[in-house]
């Protein structure tokens, strides 16, 4: 598994919160120190993620490769925290003004930038079949991952669960921005093409909680180890996915009825109970709810989130749902001042929830107990620089951080290493995404330890 970020990026004053500098050259500031390094602003890192300058001035991060859920939460959080980093670092050359990482999907004008899953599955030839048949999971899924869009408007504001539902064009594609899919089908498996392909899930928000996150791609990951298993979800396919997920959104009580492409019709939650029960009793049945403590949080808050939800009783997942915790915070402070959610001081609020710099709020509410934390401060400081121990990404950290205190060229790539010397390049092709060693590549160390 695997998670990209897009952020939004910002260097405003810190008195009157005016824009100081153009999304380019704020990038260009916070880049600087890895350009130097690196000699790029599109580099592989000591602890086996990718840390790039994407289009349109968005600062991206691509985790490591993880078979473990617990890896995949720490490489994630430890690029926040890299990045962070560099704002800091970046404000301190700049003075006079503050460096904003928002890791949200909308920016002030509507636009969109994304948080991409990334799965990796086996090659089968009815793939296009079962992404079809995963939809419907998807579109409801949002009722316990979205991040919460506060969508302010000339009739008011209104508070939404996701900021990407309403940016979804289509159901399955190949296409990622031109017509936006909820699952991109391009063929990139990162891995050997003859036994796996990537599934690409494209349709999520970007997550502040570590719970949320967890039930995000542990959920996900579950369902496809039990499809992978032969476990076969019922055929609830939907009249219309685009506009069932906006349908879905907009309904914070989630109730939202959605019409099948058979006639009938389906709640959200009911979809979504259906398939956490299947994937459930499948899990028990072959004996796997107990092979890591991290699963079974997530089957456990899974569970709770829909109990809860059909009750409407919200209050109960304020630590753990991204768009429950941040609503009920919003509204405070809407309640406080006697104002609306679209008074500016709750829009600068809003903004906050998402600040991954020290100017924004998870550090403070995780302190506090107000978000759950499942990933500790030491455990994030270690994934900043060392990488999965059970994945290629450690062939690959390790390499990266050697040739880097030799400052030796090189190129990687997710499958390639190459070493390059006046003699010419040497090349490694790592084609098995589980094999955390490799021969070829310790000899490639020796020859930039001599």
């Amino acid at each position: 598994m695997g998670i990209e970020t897009e952020y939004g990026l910002l260097y405003a004053s810190t008195t009157t919160g005016e824009q100081l500098l153009d999304p380019e050259e704020t990038a260009h500031h916070l880049f600087e120190p890895l350009l130097h390094k690196a000699r790029s602003t599109n580099a592989f890192l000591p602890n086996g993620a990718r840390l790039y300058l994407d289009v349109g001035a968005h600062p991206e991060y691509a985790t490591a490769e993880c078979d473990q859920l617990a890896d995949l939460l720490a490489n994630d959080r430890a690029g926040d925290a890299l990045y962070a980093q560099m704002a800091a670092e970046a404000e301190v050359k700049l003075s006079g003004g503050r460096m904003h990482l928002f890791k949200n999907n909308l920016d002030s004008y509507g636009n969109s930038f994304g948080c991409h899953e990334n799965y990796l599955v086996r090659r089968r030839r009815d793939f296009r079949q079962r992404i079809d048949g995963l939809i419907p999971y998807f579109v409801t899924r949002q009722i316990m991952v979205g991040a919460g869009y506060l969508h302010v408007g000339p009739e008011g504001a209104s508070y939404r669960i996701s900021q990407r539902a309403d940016k979804m064009n289509d159901a399955v594609s190949a296409a990622t921005t031109r017509s936006r899919p909820m699952v991109n089908t391009r063929d990139e498996p990162h891995g050997d093409a003859e036994l796996y392909r990537r599934m690409h899930v494209i349709v999520g928000d970007s997550n502040m909680c570590d719970a949320t996150a967890a039930l995000k791609m542990g959920a996900t990951e579950a369902v496809l180890d039990a499809v992978e298993d032969g476990l076969r979800l019922p055929n609830r396919a939907l009249a219309d996915p685009v506009r069932a997920i906006r349908e879905v959104s907009a309904d914070t009580t989630c109730g939202a009825v959605l019409k099948l492409a058979d006639g009938t019709t389906m709640r959200a939650i009911d979809i979504q109970r259906e398939v956490h029960d299947l994937v459930r009793a499948h899990f028990e049945a072959n004996g796997w709810m107990g092979l890591d403590p991290l699963r079974a949080y997530v089957f456990d808050l899974w569970g709770r989130t829909l109990d809860a939800l059909e009750r409407g009783d919200h209050d109960s997942l304020s630590t753990e749902i991204d768009w429950i915790a941040k609503r009920k915070l919003l509204g405070r402070l809407a309640e406080r001042l006697g104002t609306g959610l679209d008074d500016a001081r709750v829009q600068r609020l809003d903004l906050a929830w998402h600040d991954i710099t020290g100017a924004g709020l998870r550090h403070k509410l995780e302190a506090s107990g107000g978000l759950k934390k499942l990933i500790s401060d030491d455990t994030i400081a270690q994934a900043m620089g060392i990488p999965p121990q059970t994945t290629r990404a450690k062939v690959r950290g390790d390499f990266v951080a050697l040739a880097m205190e030799h400052r030796r060229d090189y190129m990687v790539d997710w499958m390639n290493i190459r070493l390059l010397e006046d003699a010419g390049a040497h090349q490694v092709l790592l084609k098995d995404p589980f094999n955390p060693v490799s021969a070829e590549v310790e000899e490639l160390m020796e020859i930039i330890g001599e």
